[in-house]
Formats: C-alpha cells, structure tokens, sequence
C-alpha cells in the first residue's frame, strides 16, 4: 500500500525519533503522547536535530521548513488515529501499555492501516492477535538515537502478511535506513545479543575483574565496538535492560538470569543518563 500519513504513538527518546525520521522521508507525521509536556519536550529535540542537520550541511533550511510543516502533535489518540495510513507504536516496554494501545488502534484507526510496534523484545504475535486481522502488524524496531542509526529490524511475526512487510521496508528506505528481515524470537537479532553482552559485564563488574572503564575502554579499543557495554545501558536505561533480560529469563531460561548487580542498581535508582546516574554519573 502507499502511505502517505504515519502515527506516532508515544514522545519518547524513540517515539520523537521515528516521527523525526518519517517527517524527514517526506509523510505526513502525527506524534501522539498522553502527556502534553512530553509533546513539548519531543518537538523542541526535534527542532534541535534539523537545525544541527542545517548548520552541519546535511539539509537545507527550506528542506527542514517543509519536513516541520508535515509534523503536529497531539494527546488526542483518536484525531491522531483517523485516517492513518501506518501506526507505528512507541509505548514503554510494557505488554499492558501495548495491548491498551492495540486495542485504541483497532477501535479508531481504519481497518486498512498497517500497524507497527517498535518493541525490542516483546511478542509481536500477542500484539497483531489483539486485532481483527493480525495479518496488518509487524515490528519495526528502530535504535537510539533514531537520527543517527541506520538499522531497522522488521520482525515477521506469525501472521504477517507480505504485503504489510513490503509497506514497512517501503517506509524504512525512504527514512533512509538499512533493514534485516527477522522471524519473530524472544529479543529479536539484536536485542538478544546485546542483553547478553551487557548482563555479562555486569557479572564482570561484580565478580571484580575490572573496572567499568576498562571493561568499556576493552571492547571498544579490542572489539571496534562503538561504545562500550556500560556506556550503551546508561544510554538505552538500566530499567529497559533489565526488564528485556527478565523477558528473555522467563522466555528462554537460566542463561539471560538478570546479573544481582544490575538488578540492585535499578533498585537504588540508577537508571542511565535519563535520571543522571547509571553506571556512571552525569
């Protein structure tokens, strides 16, 4: 199908992201959030990203103008769901949040749009069997930041069609992005293997085998990973990680048991750059 107007559902880090990209790929973009102060957040980052996208000479200021002129807020889910050719959800990591919003999509949005979510581990299929026709939903999982990552992973799930499988990759080239095709499994290619990385420092870091620093300064000069394990949880939230990593113990067993030492840093509080400490301060 073409799409022409995209849905945002949640103003978050990932949420502004993505209407960021699908604005800038020229559709008409709806950014939806509950919270109107959260909506004010989320256009002033994006502001911020066109204008260094101008000053840095990857984008014209007419180009930025026009792509602004395609992107509105609002905390209205039904105007913001009338008429949407792609609902592309961004809620929090919470299978209850999803379903609530899966079920605000079936109720409002026409029974055409396609429907996206981009979870980095939940089960797509209990999503697309919310709905009707669970064959217009798959998974769209961006990276943070949005405007600098160029993956996309589009998560099959049991029964996708080939048809809204085609609309998201149509979607994701036009925002620019490389994709990979995945059939749905607990954390997907990435997030999986990134939760073991992490939640094995974490072991390290306990056990004393070095230092944060080290292990970070480790795999990034010894591996050519681009940051390093610690510094990649306090960017995505120690919260989110544990709470993938509790998905994936309860899904695939002992080997993805969340690290005790992470599990006390959520609880003191330590959540990553958003609160100002995680493994690091800020």
């Amino acid at each position: 199908m073409t799409v022409r107007t995209v849905t945002v559902l949640g103003a978050g880090t990932m949420g502004h992201g993505v209407a960021h990209a699908a604005a800038a790929a020229g559709y008409h973009t709806r950014l939806f959030d509950v919270s109107q102060s959260q909506l004010e957040r989320a256009r002033s980052v994006i502001d911020g990203i066109f204008a260094a996208s101008v000053e840095l000479g990857k984008a014209t200021r007419p180009d930025v103008d026009a792509a602004l002129s395609r992107l509105s807020t609002t905390s209205d889910l039904d105007a913001a769901l009338a008429g949407v050719d792609l609902v592309i959800e961004a809620a929090p990591e919470r299978m209850d949040l999803k379903l609530k919003l899966f079920a605000d999509i079936e109720r409002a949005a026409p029974a055409s749009a396609v429907v996206a979510t981009n979870t980095s581990a939940l089960s797509i299929t209990e999503m697309a069997g919310s709905l009707k026709d669970p064959s217009r939903v798959a998974g769209m999982h961006f990276f943070n930041p949005v405007h600098k990552m160029k993956l996309i992973e589009i998560v099959r799930a049991l029964e996708s069609s080939p048809d809204t499988l085609a609309t998201i990759e149509a979607v994701a080239k036009a925002m620019h992005k490389e994709t990979v095709l995945v059939s749905e499994s607990p954390g997907f290619i990435t997030t999986r293997i990134n939760a073991s990385i992490g939640n094995e420092a974490f072991f390290m870091l306990m056990e004393g085998v070095a230092s944060a620093r080290d292990i970070d300064k480790a795999l990034k000069l010894g591996l050519n990973h681009p940051m390093g394990p610690f510094e990649l949880v306090d960017l995505v939230g120690l919260d989110t990680r544990l709470s993938i990593l509790e998905y994936l113990h309860k899904s695939m067993g002992e080997k993805y048991r969340p690290c005790p030492l992470l599990v006390q840093y959520v609880k003191a509080g330590r959540l990553g750059k958003k609160v100002g400490k995680g493994v690091y301060d800020y």
